[in-house]
């Protein structure tokens, strides 16, 4: 049991726990959950840590098959640049390994962004805190949960 799929359960958010069989070769952590639970790869999404130009961690949620905008990010955040953070830094803050890492559930809580396409989804589908594991629920309540706003924060 993962922190993100405890703190659904202790705050009685409806969710569902999908499983695959990790492969430790795959190129996309994200698309490999595409392919091997064969999802639309538009309601899954990877999460980010990006380190802002003021030092501070935060969360980019945003679908497996785009790429995340660092200046659309920043501009979300309020602040002037952000960069991918340091795999240790994100461990550290997290609590999750690269590849596993989940919105919910983190060490510390970070300011968080979800890509907007998300609001007009149903159910989205992210880590569960995992390799091999994803979790599947309303966006709405995703972004209450990590206090998240909608943007749009990928690369055209």
């Amino acid at each position: 049991m993962t922190p993100a799929i405890v703190l659904l359960q202790k705050k009685r958010v409806e969710h569902s726990v999908l499983k695959y069989e990790h492969d430790a070769n795959a190129a996309s952590f994200g698309l490999e959950a595409v392919e091997k639970l064969n999802l639309n790869a538009d309601t899954v999404f990877k999460t980010l840590v990006v380190s802002t130009d003021n030092n501070k961690l935060a969360v980019a949620v945003v679908p497996v098959n785009s790429k995340l905008s660092e200046k659309k990010m920043a501009k979300a955040l309020g602040v002037k640049k952000v960069e991918m953070a340091q795999p240790n830094a994100v461990m550290v803050a997290t609590g999750y390994v690269l590849g596993g890492v989940s919105p919910l559930g983190q060490k510390k809580r970070l300011a968080s962004v979800i890509h907007k396409s998300a609001e007009s989804l149903s159910t989205i589908h992210v880590s569960a805190g995992k390799r091999g594991l994803e979790v599947a629920l309303a966006p709405a309540d995703l972004a209450f949960l990590i206090s998240a706003q909608f943007e749009d924060i990928s690369v055209s």
